[in-house]
């Protein structure tokens, strides 16, 4: 049997090499202030701005952010620390070494053998019993009262035991999971996760074991501050605290202007920036928004005192087409668009204006630099848009296709306020107008755009991004074909382009199973290439991340995939 899906993977590989395209240049996958740790000073206090004061550090709560992903990076443990192409390093401050059985070897267990120097801030040792809790918080035979979306990989483990002591712990899979890595970060302590009641409310003072413990939390005031864990057994932090501050992204210009913050992302203080002369008669016009986006982006560059930082985030805009309405229910309608899209125009009228590389994506799974990432677009097939539009019987009179006197005009939702999105969708517009589709580009509301448009299926295309894991496990959320519910109607996840095949799934099912690297590229190339070929959406390019940071302080700037060594922050000697 191994020795068949071998075969497969390798004519897959041989398949996918004459369809793939010349990765190109990559985009930077980041930009940090890189500094020596006895080039840092010990001491001070760096200040870090957040939308808002997270109401849980619990990540696996409906009610987390990113921020709550930011600030357990400084308190709890993460078993792995990723890389800016995420690739994974078992963190020797936690784990003493972490095994998998080899490829091939059912069931998959893993190893864990952790730190022996691991503790919690009230000084109970790391053991077996905190990711045991966890499992039975998140796993699939959980109590329902457990409130959280359970994340992806905990339905595929079978138990979770001590090894031959506390500090050993043996995780067994019911199938093989490819993305073994993620679980477990970060990991909470046991009482957090014993029963739903605790596991359910806000977290904000749970122990902690990490460089930094919490001091306070204030969210009414708007202020987290984190100080040196004194129970942490690695590398002392350099940093005697961090305060994170709520500043909203309208404010963070002026908040680093007046000296008040050291650290702050910008991509959405530019990207929505207000035009000076807007009123609330109507939303202001596309000039206005750009002229406005491009002055808050100089104001940025100029700061003095800092440095603006630029690379792409771990995140991906993407053009999703309803293949459930209207002209997009036929699949060579869908293709043709796809076709029609230029992604080198829209990424170089997205990215360009904020001093990055436009690089187009041409991955759903893999962002570029992350292993086995190509280009598969080609994989759609080489019929041109006019070709697949003649076929279909949109035929062309004049500026816009027509049949039986219907014109084919598209409405695209693009998020509203957004410049960013703005030159997108005019890049789409003109790129698509060439080959004879007409968009009404509508911009929408946040609240909204979800709730109202995708999860409803009232739009035609859509212009979002998506966050971009360190690894593709769990994309059957987002691509996997829509099954009836118990009332008979569809159950579409997170796929709300409502298209798929039992093939995409299959194939996805197989990559986050496979252990073996080689053969798991293989089967996400597949896999991206049938997502191309049922035209379910378009990857774009992969978003900028715009970070200021004030010169002198030491390893802070745009991250990428990459994990911060909070530690390692603070202020440069001399």
């Amino acid at each position: 049997m191994r020795a068949r899906q071998l075969l497969a993977v390798a004519v897959l590989t041989v398949l996918l090499a004459g369809c793939s395209e010349d990765p190109g240049p990559e985009p930077r996958a980041s930009d940090v202030a890189t500094v020596a740790r006895d080039q840092v000073k010990d001491g001070g206090t760096l200040r870090w701005a957040v939308e808002a004061v997270p109401a849980t550090l619990n990540v696996f709560q409906p009610e987390a952010t990113a921020d709550s992903e930011l600030l357990t990076e400084a308190l709890l443990p993460h078993l792995f620390r990723w890389d800016d192409h995420a690739r994974p390093t078992a963190d020797p401050d936690y784990l003493a070494a972490a095994e998998s059985t080899p490829a091939g070897q059912r069931p998959q267990t893993v190893t864990y053998r952790l730190n022996p120097k691991a503790v919690w801030t009230d000084g109970t040792p790391i053991t077996a019993a905190d990711f045991i809790a966890q499992w039975h918080a998140l796993g699939e035979a959980a109590d329902p009262a457990y409130r959280t979306d359970r994340p992806a990989g905990y339905a595929a483990i079978a138990a979770v035991t001590q090894g031959a002591d506390a500090r050993e712990v043996k995780v067994a899979f019911k199938q093989s999971y490819a993305g073994w890595r993620t679980l477990f970060s970060p990991l909470y302590p046991a009482a957090a996760s014993a029963t739903p009641a605790a596991f359910n409310q806000p977290l904000t003072n749970a122990p902690s074991a990490g460089p930094f413990t919490v001091k306070t939390y204030d969210r009414a005031g708007g202020r987290a501050t984190v100080v040196r864990n004194p129970r942490w057994w690695g590398d002392p932090a350099k940093a005697e605290a961090i305060d994170f501050l709520a500043t909203p992204a309208a404010k963070r210009l002026d908040a680093l202007d007046q000296g008040t913050l050291d650290i702050a992302a910008l991509t959405d203080a530019v990207d929505h920036a207000t035009p000076a002369a807007q009123t609330n008669a109507a939303p202001p016009d596309a000039a206005a928004v750009a002229e406005a986006s491009a002055q808050a982006l100089r104001r940025a560059e100029a700061l003095p005192g800092l440095k603006l930082h630029r690379a792409v985030a771990p995140a991906f805009a993407q053009l999703t087409l309803n293949g459930t309405r209207g002209p997009l229910a036929d699949p060579a309608v869908r293709r043709a668009v796809a076709r029609a899209v230029d992604r080198q125009r829209v990424a170089e009228a997205a990215v360009d204006p904020l001093g990055l590389t436009p690089v187009p994506l041409g991955h759903h799974l893999l962002m570029a630099g992350q292993d086995g990432y190509q280009d598969n677009s080609s994989a759609a097939g080489g019929a041109s848009a006019a070709e697949l539009l003649d076929q279909a019987g949109w035929h062309r009179g004049g500026a816009a296709r027509t049949k039986d006197g219907k014109e084919l005009a598209l409405g695209l939702l693009i998020p509203e306020g957004s410049a960013g999105a703005r030159r997108a969708a005019d890049a789409l517009t003109a790129g698509l107008a060439e080959a004879g589709i007409t968009l009404r580009p509508q911009a929408v509301p946040a609240e909204s755009f979800l709730k109202d448009h995708l999860a409803t299926g009232e739009y035609d295309l859509a212009l979002f991004s998506w966050p971009a894991g360190q690894d593709a496990t769990g994309a059957a959320t987002r691509y996997g074909k829509p099954r009836p519910g118990p009332d008979g109607l569809p159950v579409i996840g997170r796929n709300y382009a409502r298209t798929g095949s039992e093939e995409i799934d299959q194939l996805i099912a197989q990559a986050d199973a496979e252990l073996d690297p080689a053969a798991r590229r293989a089967l996400l190339q597949e896999a991206d290439a049938r997502i191309w070929q049922v035209a379910h959406s378009v990857p774009l390019y992969q978003r900028p991340d715009l970070v200021a940071v004030r010169t002198e302080v030491a390893n802070a700037g745009a991250f990428g995939f990459a994990t911060p060594r909070f530690q390692d922050l603070g202020l440069r000697r001399g």
